[in-house]
């Protein structure tokens, strides 16, 4: 059950160009500590600008201390690195061997949450990497993703979860553990009327399943629309069947998926198409550029914003961070925003040429995903999707 907490503002943040901004005001007005995670932290225009702002903040004496992951950082230059600890950025990579012939789960359990917290007063929970908009191939548009700016009472439970697991990786890497005191600042949310979110993860122990369950359950209960923007769509059995279920009773279900293959692996979602429009789920691929999104929209009240997949990468295998939210006005905006993905930018599937044609494609589709099946089932997963 999602543990909704009252007293929050929530601000949407469109692609880097909105929350880069955002991100590196918020590190120039910190007095106490900084806390980062992220998958990719790349060396271009934008991690150089994060990178500068994180420097000086460390250089006037606020803990800074940055968790990359390994496998999504493994091109990070030593240098690079060298001049942000050199600067007194305390850095420390998650799971960092990541050699292709250690065929072992937890080599694919990868910190892919992209999360901010600072002074216990802001932070920041999204899909955006530390990379440029526009660190594309072939000069395509910027890529599309969203994050969100947090204030409010949610700050306490989301310092607590970074420097847990700060916490924790200092300890597998051997490292003296550091004083984790909360910051001095009152960090008590003076916000009066915000609104309900709460800060959902999911990690191999204590919360496996707490995004797919939020999802879950407000799919269960959806009565009229149901809004689904995400790059890699390969949902499990039980995301499946929600679906369907809530199709049968009348919901009007549209996904806005990732209409250009960056990887062999995505062949995998089209398997799904012809159920899905069988049973009048509309589905529209996002062709402009890369959509990087993992966001939805549910009876135009209950929305999220995060880092999750609806993959068996991250379903089952990945640190995750989603901020949920009940608020008919956030969830307002965030609709507009994929709406207008949807009629600008987004190709929709003719369910009857789908059905008739693409015989090739399907039956890829079917290959690709099996293999996934197969691959689940090697390390031990395969019941779960």
């Amino acid at each position: 059950m999602t543990q909704f907490i009252a007293g929050n503002h929530i601000q949407l943040l469109r692609n880097g160009t909105e929350y880069f901004p955002a991100l590196v005001t918020a590190i120039a007005q910190a007095k106490q500590t900084i806390y980062l995670q992220t998958y990719i932290f790349e060396v271009d225009a934008a991690g150089i600008q994060i990178a500068d702002a994180l420097k000086v903040a460390a250089q006037r004496d606020v803990t800074v201390r940055v968790l990359l992951d390994g496998f999504g950082c493994k091109d990070m230059p030593a240098d690079f690195v060298k001049a942000l600890k050199k600067a007194g950025v305390q850095i420390l990579f998650y799971r960092p061997k990541i050699s292709p012939w250690t065929f072992k789960k937890n080599r694919l359990r990868r910190l892919h949450r992209k999360v901010v917290v600072i002074d216990e007063q802001i932070g920041f929970v999204g899909g955006i990497n530390i990379i440029d908009d526009n660190n594309v191939p072939n000069d395509m548009p910027p890529r599309l993703d969203y994050a969100v700016r947090v204030e409010g009472a949610l700050l306490p439970s989301m310092l607590a979860s970074v420097q847990k697991l700060w916490r924790r990786i200092k300890l597998t890497h051997l490292q003296a553990l550091s004083n984790d005191a909360k910051p001095t600042i009152n960090a008590k949310s003076s916000i009066k009327k915000g609104v309900n979110a709460a800060f959902v993860l999911r990690d191999n122990l204590l919360h496996r399943r707490d995004i797919e369950n939020a999802y879950l359950s407000a799919i269960n209960a959806a009565k009229s629309e149901i809004m689904i923007a995400n790059a890699y769509f390969v949902p499990g059995r039980r995301f499946r069947q929600a679906l369907l279920k809530a199709a049968k009773r009348g919901v009007k279900i549209e996904l806005v998926l990732q209409g250009r293959m960056e990887y062999f692996l995505m062949f995998a979602t089209h398997a799904f198409y012809s159920v899905f429009l069988k049973s009048g789920i509309a589905i529209f691929e996002y062709r402009k550029s890369y959509m990087h999104c993992k966001v939805a929209v549910i009876d135009n009240s209950w929305a999220t914003v995060g880092s999750s997949n609806i993959d068996p990468f991250s379903m089952l295998l990945a640190r995750e961070a989603n901020i949920v939210v009940q608020d008919t006005v956030f969830a307002s905006e965030l609709r507009t925003e994929i709406r207008q993905s949807i009629q600008q930018e987004a190709i929709q599937i003719d369910a009857q040429e789908w059905l008739q044609s693409h015989t090739f494609k399907r039956f890829l589709s079917w290959l690709v995903y099996g293999a996934v099946r197969g691959f689940l089932g090697l390390i031990g997963y395969s019941k779960e999707h």
